[in-house]
């Protein structure tokens, strides 16, 4: 939430002044400002600072503050917190099983969120890694020919797991 300058908190010596009926009043000094603020039971806010001379609107500020919330709550419930979502494989995994991470892979993608296939290479796996590398290519293919992909990280080694980043364009 921004902050706004209110009444007293107000520095600038000349302001642009617009009353509660959207009718510009001209500029006017900050104790004329106040003045007219005070005549009409309402609060001088400075809406925006860094105009030429700042804007200061007359209005209620316990309403104005409210309906400024209300917009930023709403934002937020609109905006969606994108997930990264991991599907392990395994350097010897069956064709069946493969197609049913594929099908997860598929409802996460849809849903908007990313996809991190990912292999833990274990005992004499990790002298192998590109049979790991070929599995992850080989899961995104399939994945890449329902979808159009884009591969926000590519396929690499993070210690003894092969990992990449994928999601739908």
């Amino acid at each position: 939430m921004p902050k706004y300058r209110v009444n007293e908190q107000i520095q600038a010596e000349v302001l642009r002044v617009i009353d509660e009926n959207d009718v510009m009043l001209g500029e006017l000094t900050r104790e004329e400002a106040l003045e007219k603020a005070e005549e009409h039971g309402l609060d001088l806010v400075e809406v925006s600072p860094k105009a030429n001379p700042p804007v200061a609107r007359l209005l209620e500020y316990g309403a104005f503050k409210y309906q400024k919330e209300k917009e930023i709550r709403k934002q937020r419930a609109q905006s969606k917190e994108v997930e990264i979502k991991g599907i392990r494989l395994s350097v010897r995994i069956s064709e069946h099983d493969m197609q049913i991470r594929i099908e997860q892979a598929k409802k996460f993608l849809e849903r908007g969120d990313k996809v991190k296939p990912e292999i833990i290479l274990r005992g004499r796996e990790k002298a192998y890694p590109e049979l790991a590398i070929e599995t992850v290519q080989r899961f995104v293919n399939q994945l890449g020919a329902t979808f159009s992909l884009r591969v926000e990280q590519e396929i690499k080694r993070q210690g003894s797991s092969i990992t990449a980043i994928i999601t739908k364009t």
